[in-house]
């Protein structure tokens, strides 16, 4: 990864997490990273979503996903790889993660346990132009709450 995207993610991340040495108003961070400030996607959005051609990557740590489970047609990157799994070689991304490399233009929904993680996701991917990317803001916990997880 050049220096520049590197860089941005690295803010992006910062910035996400509430970091970056400046105070931020509670909410302002999560607003700014959504595509025209919208907010998180319900489970209903999800489920509607899940039927068209989305990419639905869980940035939950896979001790966590190997304890819990996932949400069906979920892959698994954790936040830490993210970055870098978003700047992959597509065949190399379709090797490790046994998926399509999304385009910048595709779709793709970001989850985690609660919300923390996939909105600094959010922050990552769009930092790094992805235009179409989202967040399940109940995450995995509010998943179960209407249905069970895929176990391994």
């Amino acid at each position: 990864m050049g220096f520049g995207g590197w860089w941005r993610a690295s803010r992006a991340l910062r910035a996400a997490s509430g970091g970056g040495g400046r105070a931020v108003a509670p909410g302002a961070a999560s607003r700014s990273l959504c595509a025209g400030g919208a907010p998180g996607l319900s489970y209903q959005q999800l489920k509607d979503l899940k039927k068209t051609n989305v990419l639905h990557i869980d940035v939950r740590e896979r001790w966590e996903i190997d304890r819990s489970g996932r949400i069906p047609a979920s892959i698994n990157i954790p936040l830490g790889e993210l970055v870098e799994a978003l700047q992959m070689d597509p065949t190399d991304f379709k090797k490790q993660y046994k998926q399509k490399m999304p385009s910048k233009s595709d779709p793709v929904v970001f989850s985690c346990l609660a919300g923390t993680r996939s909105k600094q996701a959010l922050g990552v991917a769009t930092s790094l132009g992805f235009s179409r990317a989202q967040q399940y803001e109940g995450g995995f916990e509010d998943w179960v709450k209407h249905e069970p997880p895929e176990k391994k």
